[in-house]
């Protein structure tokens, strides 16, 4: 990893963390200890944190928090294409996985912008586990994650494209991996880091955005996407 910027966690960064729901809500002892361990770490855009299948000891090693900047979690498919699993916003923690499973990382994590990133080494992490409070909370974070898959594999499997368009622009309106309780009115993401998500090409995803743009559910502008009705998004969500 690139050296770190500062030698210790600022007030700003340790806002960013502590305004993440998940993180909220670990006790807090527990939300000290971690940040005390964390290694402030900045890292140029474009840069890979970790690509998919590096194990530990590895470049990009530890249990990370994203205190400034936006990561793209990813895969690439079998023809060669991208897909964005996710896009993750300051306050949230990634990277848990291989640390609890000994497994190679299962997808790569690159910088959309330049980040602050808080580096955990894996020994810290393996003791942080060992309290039961943390234990929990990373639980409750690795639910989470699954619920979210299931929703996609749901959403793949059963749902048409317009309901699959408005439950992930709902989705990324809370932040996406964080889920914060309101969402927010606008989108700041290019229609082809949405198509990526949704797996589909950037010609098909214009023409339903165009159409729910003409019936005024949502505005479109330069790279951001203006949540006009937030009931009628919803509704769509629950469409087949």
């Amino acid at each position: 990893m690139p050296s770190p910027v500062k030698p210790r966690l600022s007030a700003p960064h340790r806002a960013a963390m502590e305004s993440n729901p998940w993180f909220a809500g670990i006790p807090r002892a527990q939300r000290d200890a971690l940040l005390a361990a964390a290694e402030v770490v900045h890292v140029p855009k474009g840069t890979m944190v970790f690509r998919q299948g590096d194990a530990l000891p590895s470049t990009g090693g530890g249990f990370h928090g994203l205190a400034a900047g936006r990561i793209k979690i990813s895969t690439l498919r079998q023809d060669g294409r991208e897909a964005i699993l996710a896009v993750l916003e300051p306050g949230n923690w990634f990277g848990e996985i291989t640390l609890i499973d000994g497994s190679p990382r299962t997808h790569d994590a690159t910088a959309l912008t330049a980040l602050d990133l808080l580096v955990v080494p894996p020994e810290t992490f393996a003791q942080q586990m060992r309290d039961v409070a943390f234990a929990n909370a990373i639980a409750a974070l690795l639910a989470a994650r699954v619920r979210g898959l299931y929703a996609m594999m749901e959403d793949a499997t059963l749902r048409g494209l317009r309901a699959r368009v408005a439950r992930r622009l709902l989705t990324l309106a809370r932040g996406d991996a964080t889920q914060a309780a309101e969402p927010r009115r606008s989108v700041r993401l290019p229609q082809e880091a949405l198509a990526m998500m949704l797996g589909v090409t950037r010609q098909t995803l214009s023409k339903e955005l165009n159409a729910l743009a003409k019936d005024r559910v949502i505005g479109l502008g330069y790279g951001r996407i203006e949540l006009r009705s937030l009931e009628a998004l919803q509704r769509l969500e629950s469409a087949s």
